[in-house]
């Protein structure tokens, strides 16, 4: 299999578009959200997460979003530039938008569930006028969110940065990251979510995502099948997850699983955006996939084993440490499938 990730040098290594949002995590454990009390504020968003992952890993990292005008616009910039992330096409809402919050709750190790408030939001006014063609054509890949897809204008923004990212020969990774709000149908969602994946080099999503995406398509459902259209269409990998039951990557030469670390879990969210920063970090690496598949399910069991997200993601030693001590107590196989 060729590179997924051009080796020549440019500025950045990636640019992850669309959602960026505040977090607040609850300290009140195994209780409902209706009675906790205490809360401890991140920075959030799936392709925030992954920019603050992949930076903290030592990539060169961009990003392409729009944050609110107001004290939490300021708290995400601050934190960004705290993580050497390139901030110079993030730009302010000028119409009063507000950044979504999303409030979680930790029932337990097993059960969590999240409450977002993502109505006239910030993150999805990203304009197609935002979107720089020399600035995409700066960095190696591009990864769009499906929740970029939901609604105008920043659905026109992803798609026109999806323009300048094939004809620049930019990798383009294409994160599902499925929420129900603001998506009007189901249609809708595989309509555009499909029109992406099919343009994309390298797709990631949950077996649910995936059935959402090819809703219209007429699959079976079965991971054999997704992998076959998308490789068919062009994909490199397709990554398939199943949470406890880890996950797999294809690709035209074969298949390769992983199993979750064992970790003792705080939370049920999180990991998910870990796992694909450590993954495609490793694959920028030059890593064979399995090796990367190992470091993202590493990064994931970490991340569900703390508290936060983006303030959580591990450092390139931290993660090696990990995978190390990891082996050493549960030998070397121990997240093989």
């Amino acid at each position: 299999m060729k590179p997924v990730f051009t080796p020549e040098r440019r500025p950045l290594d990636i640019i992850p578009v669309g959602r960026v949002a505040i977090d607040f995590n609850p300290t009140d454990y195994n209780r409902p959200l209706s009675e906790s009390e205490h809360f401890n504020k991140y920075l959030g968003g799936s392709p925030a997460n992954i920019a603050v992952g992949m930076a903290r890993l030592g990539r060169k990292v961009g990003f392409l979003g729009k944050i609110s005008d107001d004290s939490f616009g300021d708290f995400v910039e601050g934190f960004f530039r705290k993580e050497q992330i390139d901030v110079s096409h993030i730009t302010r809402c000028t119409h009063g938008e507000n950044l979504g919050l999303t409030f979680t709750e930790i029932l337990s190790p097993e059960k969590s569930s999240i409450l977002m408030y993502r109505e006239g939001v910030a993150d999805l006014m990203l304009h197609p006028d935002d979107v720089d063609e020399a600035y995409i054509a700066s960095a190696r890949s591009l990864l769009i969110s499906g929740t970029a897809l939901c609604a105008s204008p920043t659905r026109e923004a992803a798609l026109k940065a999806l323009c300048y990212a094939r004809r620049n020969v930019v990798t383009v990774i294409f994160d599902a990251d499925y929420r129900a709000y603001t998506w009007k149908n189901k249609d809708e969602i595989s309509i555009y979510t499909s029109l992406v994946a099919e343009r994309s080099d390298l797709i990631l999503g949950s077996r649910e995502e995936f059935d959402l995406m090819e809703r219209l398509l007429g699959l079976d459902g079965s991971d054999g099948a997704s992998a076959k259209h998308w490789l068919g269409k062009g994909a490199q990998i397709v990554v398939v997850k199943h949470g406890k039951q880890g996950s797999t990557a294809y690709t035209a030469d074969g298949s390769y699983a992983i199993k979750p670390f064992p970790v003792a879990a705080l939370k049920g969210f999180g990991g998910g955006d870990g796992y694909a920063s450590a993954f495609l970090h490793g694959l920028m690496q030059g890593k064979p996939i399995i090796e990367a598949l190992e470091m993202g399910s590493a990064s994931a069991a970490m991340l569900i084993a703390s508290h936060a997200c983006s303030r959580d993601m591990p450092t390139e030693e931290a993660l090696t440490a990990f995978i190390k001590e990891e082996k050493e107590k549960y030998g070397e196989l121990v997240a093989r499938a």
